[in-house]
């Protein structure tokens, strides 16, 4: 019987390709509601106030009472749908805390999960992805 060099290369490179997939990492899960400090402006100043953003598996999103759709391309990436382009953020996830920075933030932003996803209302859509539901 005789192999074709196709089927060898199948037979060679497949338990490189197992070992591969089971070495790599997961992506961890960024799912979850999510407490930030932030600081507001008042009229008399500033103050701290405690924000709640809440990041569901069906790729929405919720700040106050915005809904955006959200993307994770990479580990240390993550892409929000805002006015129908999407903005790019860094991340870093260690435990139970989530920095953002980079995009259309002035500063790095921390987050704190304090629990899982709270569930979004049915009569909010996910707002479309920007590449193919314009």
């Amino acid at each position: 019987m005789r192999i074709g060099p196709l089927a060898l290369a199948l037979l060679v490179l497949a338990p490189v390709a197992a070992v591969a997939q089971s070495s790599a990492k997961p992506t961890p899960d960024i799912t979850g509601t999510w407490q930030a400090k932030v600081k507001e402006k008042t009229k008399d100043g500033s103050r701290n106030v405690t924000k709640e953003v809440v990041i569901r598996a069906d790729s929405s999103a919720s700040y106050e009472k915005e809904t955006v759709r959200w993307r994770r391309p990479a580990p240390n990436s993550v892409w929000l749908a805002l006015g129908g382009e999407w903005e790019k953020f860094k991340l870093d996830l260690k435990g139970d805390k989530l920095t953002l920075s980079e995009g259309d933030l002035q500063e790095p932003i921390t987050l704190k999960r304090i629990g899982p996803p709270k569930p979004r209302a049915a009569n909010v859509p996910v707002p479309p992805d920007p590449d193919t539901e314009q």
